[in-house]
């Protein structure tokens, strides 16, 4: 993957160790956090305002007792962020935001119909699915889905490996009958 920078304590090795589970009490905390935030704002009815205030009033106390207990300051350089990381992340999103014009004029305008369909077939499907649940919901699931379905890829790769090349060697069998059916008829017509 890429290495990580010094500057940054976060890294794509500690994201994707925390989606794999490989680093579980990070990964843990990572879906608590989630589960909390979406049980206090979709269920519970709150505000996010209010519940960023909650959590900046207990971090500001927390730290306040610590440093009046402890008698000494907390060391917070782990939560600067240097300039060439800010300067990358900026970078990251432009061009993020550049590929997805690039690809919304290549879908638009060259005139791929089959293309331009699916695309709009699956906007439309986002849109239906969208009409069911509040963004914050889907935000919730797609945490959980990414939390669950690497790590059971990633332990049962060979047992879904082997079920995709069983599903295509179906589906190959059904084709085949399918096209000698057509062909049955073709002749007999």
């Amino acid at each position: 993957m890429s290495t990580p920078s010094k500057s940054s304590p976060v890294s794509y090795d500690t994201v994707r160790d925390v989606f794999l589970w490989r680093r579980k009490k990070l990964s843990l905390l990572v879906l608590l956090v989630s589960t909390a935030t979406w049980v206090l704002l979709d269920v519970y009815q709150f505000n996010l305002i209010t519940v960023a205030s909650w959590a900046a009033m207990f971090a500001v106390t927390s730290l306040f007792l610590y440093g009046n207990i402890a008698r000494e300051e907390p060391d917070l350089s782990g939560l600067e962020i240097s300039e060439q990381t800010a300067i990358e992340a900026a970078r990251s999103v432009r061009q993020s935001i550049e590929e997805g014009v690039r690809w919304m004029f290549h879908v638009s305008a060259e005139r791929e119909l089959f293309l331009f369909g699916s695309v709009v077939a699956a906007l439309l499907l986002l849109s239906y699915v969208g009409s069911f649940w509040d963004s914050l919901s889907l935000l919730y699931i797609d945490i959980v889905v990414g939390m669950t379905v690497p790590v059971i890829y990633v332990k049962n790769e060979d047992k879904i490996k082997r079920f995709e090349g069983w599903m295509r060697m179906q589906a190959r069998r059904l084709c085949g009958r399918y096209k000698g059916c057509q062909e049955n008829e073709e002749q007999s017509g």
